[in-house]
């Protein structure tokens, strides 16, 4: 299947305006499963021939061009070979260059974008090449671009464990829906107070987060995380009741664990609140 896969990229980038293509995913990162997915970072500029894309992918797979599945997750296809499914996924290298530039800067985005209930965080983008296996790159703009990103840009650091703050204040506002048994309120702040920590503690140990699947159990195994992060996580998650007096309950240990955590960034680059 790897064979097929390189085999793959480099038909890939014969396509007009296609650049480089890149392994991501579990697959890349060792971390994989017999039957995950092969995704496939499709790196392009300016216009792509989605008519050579759709060639190549055959006449039963449906391709979907850059903003067809979003403003982030840009478009791309879902093919089976073999029986195993394999993932093109489409990225605007001017735009993950550009994104990368913000990250130096310590400036990032999240974004809506379906199939992120915690919304799409810009540095994402980069996190992708950095962790990334190059399989085409005719230019070497790709393997360049990989080896920046391999060092983590400190002003990032700082604005992600920073932007924790926002956790305190979602656990203030979900206290606000308790009192009024709001079920769904509270559990939408205390979600996103707990995926903004996760981002906070990976930034901290300068780690690229690429998204919510499965970053509350790496995140919870980190230097800093405070004992029991995501087993106490998960468990006032898993309570939340259709009562005041179970949400308010739940919103108390989310504020104990919030202030635990925040406690335990670095304190150069916590900011008030």
């Amino acid at each position: 299947m790897r064979a097929t896969i390189e085999d793959m990229a480099h038909r890939l980038v014969e396509v007009p305006g296609v650049t480089g293509v890149m392994l991501g995913g579990s697959r890349a990162r060792g971390e994989h499963r017999p039957e995950s997915d092969w995704d496939l970072g499709v790196y392009y500029r300016g216009d792509i021939d989605l008519g050579a894309l759709r060639a190549l992918a055959g006449p039963e797979v449906e391709v979907a061009g850059p903003g067809g599945w979003g403003p982030w997750v840009n478009g791309g296809a879902w093919l089976r070979v073999d029986g195993v499914a394999v993932d093109w996924i489409l990225r605007d290298l001017d735009r993950v260059e550009q994104v990368w530039a913000d990250c130096r800067d310590g400036r990032y985005e999240v974004g809506v974008q379906a199939g992120h209930p915690l919304g799409f965080w810009s540095p994402c983008y980069v996190g992708e090449v950095a962790l990334g296996q190059v399989l085409a790159d005719p230019s070497g703009e790709l393997d360049r671009l990989r080896r920046r990103a391999a060092t983590y840009p400190e002003p990032l650091r700082e604005a992600l464990v920073a932007g924790a703050w926002e956790a305190t204040f979602l656990v203030g506002i979900a206290a606000k829906g308790a009192a009024r048994a709001d079920t769904l309120y509270v559990s939408l702040c205390l979600s996103r107070a707990f995926g903004v920590l996760v981002q906070a503690l990976f930034a901290a140990n300068r780690r690229w987060c690429l998204n919510e699947k499965g970053a509350l159990a790496v995140a919870e195994a980190l230097p800093g995380a405070p004992e029991g992060f995501g087993r106490r996580a998960r468990g006032l998650l898993g309570a939340l009741g259709g009562t005041a007096e179970s949400l308010a309950a739940a919103v108390a240990g989310a504020r104990a664990l919030v202030d635990e955590t925040r406690a335990a960034l670095p304190a150069t680059y916590r900011r008030p609140g």
